[in-house]
């Protein structure tokens, strides 16, 4: 435990998810006027959460063990699978979701018994996965700066 205590790429990778996470409350009261605590645990909106965790542990351990270290290569490997799956499937499988919603409440004005709506935010824009990728290279660099040189 003492050693998950001391290790840099894993606060950094937190503090990217918890700064994505509680982020998304402030930003999506600034658009609607709303405040809206739910999201603190729910997936997709801006900024990315997915992509600002695993930037931020890649570049950590890019900062920690070198740009040349296999660990490095696989982090940036494992972040590039996990960003395109948050802006492309998971997004994809959102827009579905829109859509199903739109299909049942057209159905529904037929009398169908009342279903419960899908999840439609589940994925992320580029620009949402853009933001979470600064914000977890950010957090690294902070973590780093003030932890690990």
């Amino acid at each position: 435990m003492s050693a998950l205590l001391h290790n840099g790429v894993f606060w950094s990778a937190f503090l990217a998810w918890l700064l994505a996470q509680g982020g998304k409350v402030p930003l999506a009261y600034l658009r609607t006027r709303k405040w809206d605590w739910g999201l603190w645990v729910s997936p997709g909106g801006m900024p990315s959460s997915h992509s600002a965790l695993v930037s931020a542990a890649a570049w950590a351990a890019g900062l920690w063990q070198g740009l040349g270290s296999p660990l490095f290569g696989v982090a940036v490997a494992f972040a590039l699978i996990v960003i395109y799956d948050a802006t492309g499937i998971r997004r994809q499988a959102g827009e579905h979701a829109a859509l199903l919603n739109r299909i049942v409440a057209d159905l529904q004005d037929g009398h169908l018994p009342a279903g419960e709506a899908l999840r439609e935010v589940l994925g992320h824009t580029q620009w949402e996965a853009f933001w979470g990728v600064v914000l977890g290279v950010a957090s690294a660099y902070a973590v780093w700066f003030w932890w690990g040189r």
